[in-house]
């Protein structure tokens, strides 16, 4: 008889495949730290050296930026500091260009990125993300008094948008819902929010950080409703960093109960910083 047509042989050889299939797999887990996670080197290695490394790309004010003395100033640099403060290390700041940004986690230049970054779904399984501490998400503003109370409100209304921007595409959407939206669009997020406050369009679509920063100047300006488009910036860090997670969630979690979140927003996007 020959060998493959042996049971026992046969029996022997799926054995063998599923040991090895068996092997592969936990290996796989193991490297994943989905299987019997190890400590978090990330919050090893920040104790150690008693410095918390954040990326962060200095070239979006009111964010991030740098003051006439080339130090790095911003919404995102107190945020890091008071964050640093709650886990009880130095920080250091890392500059780094945008794009680079989540490759210095992974590659471990950086501990963790506070940058005005957007969460991504599509890198959930490359680094963690915490809960956002702002949105940036597209909003329905009006002007301040205005009887537009919703998105449900807009029928024969001009609606302002920045030209090609997902302002832009969340209104052609409603207009394919309602098409007797008029869509005006100008060139600029701020023709766009000028002509609202100018009594030329009766409401605007646009994105957080323009429309609180015309609050910050004394725009009279107000947000209706939940953002269309959601963009939340987010703290990213590395996958295997479980222990710096919690403690940056317990942290965003007090920094948003005493206030801090509100007062930094209140500081970065006022007319007089």
């Amino acid at each position: 008889m020959s060998r493959l047509l042996d049971p026992r042989y046969r029996t022997w050889v799926i054995a063998t495949l599923g040991v090895v299939l068996l092997i592969v797999v936990l290996g796989v887990l193991w490297q994943r730290e989905v299987l019997f996670p190890s400590v978090d080197r990330t919050w090893l290695a920040i104790q150690e050296r008693g410095r918390w490394r954040v990326g962060m790309d200095p070239s979006f004010p009111p964010f991030e930026m740098l003051d006439e003395n080339g130090a790095p100033v911003g919404f995102d640099v107190d945020l890091a500091h008071a964050l640093a403060d709650q886990l009880g290390v130095e920080l250091e700041i890392v500059a780094t260009g945008f794009d680079g940004l989540v490759d210095a986690v992974q590659v471990g230049r950086v501990d963790s990125v506070i940058s005005a970054l957007p969460f991504d779904p599509r890198l959930t399984q490359d680094v963690r993300y915490t809960t956002p501490y702002f949105e940036a998400g597209t909003r329905l503003a009006v002007s301040t008094g205005s009887p537009i109370t919703s998105i449900d409100e807009l029928t024969g209304q001009r609606v302002a948008v920045e030209w090609g921007s997902m302002s832009d595409a969340d209104v052609r959407q409603l207009q394919r819902q309602d098409p007797s939206i008029e869509r005006l669009p100008y060139a600029t997020a701020e023709e766009a929010l000028a002509a609202l406050l100018a009594g030329e369009a009766d409401a605007l679509v646009v994105d957080g950080v323009t429309l609180r920063l015309a609050q910050g100047r004394g725009a009279a300006v107000e947000a209706v409703g939940a953002p269309l488009e959601g963009d939340p910036y987010v703290i990213a860090l590395p996958l295997h960093a479980s222990r710096l997670h919690a403690l940056l969630e317990a942290a965003l979690a007090t920094l948003r109960e005493d206030g801090t979140l509100v007062r930094l927003e209140e500081k970065w996007f006022s007319e007089g910083r």
